[in-house]
């Protein structure tokens, strides 16, 4: 039987490494930093068993975002946050949602090596990439040297950082000043957020996250049913006990579930919370200020609001199927 089990083992392994092999042989060959990341960002081979790839959890079609609650890793592994959209990062100052990664350099070889994640330590993933005829070739190319750790994150990194969209109809309305590319509903909304609906406190910017540097406590722990300390994790700082970093917008009707934790499916739910958060988490502790009374929307408001946020939505995923 253990033989048996063993080559069942090896004759699945070979079908993996072919599968991917044959992927990449119909790709392009990569000729740019970007290429080479893309190629790796969508490659099984960065897992411990080949099973996903960055993109297993940053869905293209859903604007690089996870569709789960909390990412589900190897062998399953169900891990404890949200993956968050990876589009539109480039000008942030910080990653993951505790900000543990100051460059997307780190960022990208950190969920690598995590146990929850794809489970394959960083010297396993180079060492891997080094046997592999086609990204040893690859990488000489391009980096003029072998892959490692560093061009590696590299590779990762850069392609992200091609990932922005401006493509909305709220840069039309805006930056392009055409009236008729929001509804009335939208623009109705943009006044919302900006004032009566305090979202501007903390999502303003290009991307309406305050530069991605930034943390707040928005009320989702309570040391009980939510136990996630956020950034308190890296800091140690009983200040820091449930803050998270503040999310970009773009694209956010097609990035749910929502905040760290997944907890709200759709976007209607977020702005419930934030019109009266007691309603779902009735005793936070170290909630923001900004949060500390009622919005008291009416339902055209919330619609309003919704309709703008909808707004932000570049136009290439206005098709998305799901």
């Amino acid at each position: 039987m253990r033989k048996i089990s063993f080559l069942v083992l090896v004759m699945a392994a070979i079908l993996v490494a072919s599968f991917s092999f044959t992927r990449r042989s119909e790709q392009e060959i990569p000729q740019t930093p970007a290429a080479l990341g893309k190629m790796l960002f969508f490659d099984p081979i960065l897992s411990r068993h080949r099973s996903i790839s960055c993109s297993s959890c940053h869905r293209e079609k859903y604007a690089f975002a996870d569709t789960s609650a909390t990412s589900i890793g190897e062998l399953n592994k169900k891990g404890s946050r949200n993956a968050p959209s990876v589009m539109n990062v480039s000008g942030s100052g910080s990653f993951f949602w505790d900000g543990r990664a100051s460059s997307l350099e780190e960022q990208a070889l950190i969920p690598i090596a995590n146990p929850a994640e794809m489970d394959l330590p960083v010297d396993s993933a180079v060492r891997r990439l080094n046997d592999d005829v086609q990204y040893l070739r690859y990488f000489m190319a391009i980096f003029k040297e072998k892959p490692n750790a560093k061009n590696l994150g590299t590779a990762i990194a850069i392609f992200e950082k091609t990932l922005n969209t401006y493509n909305t109809p709220f840069e039309d309305w805006q930056v392009n000043d055409n009236d008729s590319a929001v509804s009335a509903s939208a623009k109705r909304g943009f006044q919302l957020f900006n004032g009566k609906a305090r979202c501007a406190g903390c999502h303003f910017g290009g991307d309406f996250n305050n530069g991605g540097t930034d943390y707040r406590n928005i009320g989702l722990f309570d040391g009980k049913q939510l136990q996630d300390s956020g950034r308190a994790v890296i800091t140690r700082s009983p200040d820091d006990v449930g803050r998270f970093k503040i999310p970009n917008l773009r694209n956010v009707a097609i990035t749910a579930p929502y905040m760290h934790n997944g907890i709200f499916r759709h976007l209607r739910e977020v702005i419930e919370y934030y019109n009266d958060p007691d309603k779902i988490v009735p005793h936070p502790i170290n909630r923001d200020p900004l949060l500390s009374s009622p919005l008291h929307l009416s339902e055209i408001e919330k619609e309003d609001l919704e309709n703008f946020l909808r707004a932000l939505t570049d136009k290439r995923f206005v098709t998305t199927p799901e």
